[in-house]
């Protein structure tokens, strides 16, 4: 009587946000590593006061718990705990003043319910 359990294994862009120029930036980065990787894997860590963490990494498999988000130009997968710290955050990519570019995750704070301090 095992009745596996199963959740939506695919997500739209409505279930996670990123910007048009984090994806474009996610197009150039998912060309560079070729066949080698077969997404870009968004994490969640930490908690405690301050709240999660985030943080994208490439990877090479799927896991029976991913979620995946497929374009015509990259993939990202993010397991389904990570995913319910990802409403209400969008993936944005900035370049800086002094030539610095990076990802960054906006409206976290909201999102994780960290106070800055214990």
């Amino acid at each position: 009587m095992g009745t596996a359990l199963s959740f939506n294994s695919v997500l739209s862009t409505s279930d996670i946000a990123i910007s048009d120029s984090a994806a474009e930036k996610f197009k150039e980065l998912f060309a560079d590593v070729g066949d080698e990787m077969e997404a870009i894997r968004i994490y969640v860590s930490g908690g405690g006061c301050s709240g999660m963490s985030y943080g994208m990494t490439f990877t090479d498999k799927k896991t029976e718990f991913d979620c995946a988000l497929e374009t015509a130009d990259y993939k990202v997968y993010v397991d389904s705990i990570a995913l319910s710290y990802m409403k209400g955050v969008e993936i944005d990519y900035v370049e800086r003043d002094m030539g610095e570019a990076s990802f960054v995750f906006n409206n976290v704070f909201a999102a994780t319910g960290g106070s800055g301090g214990c």
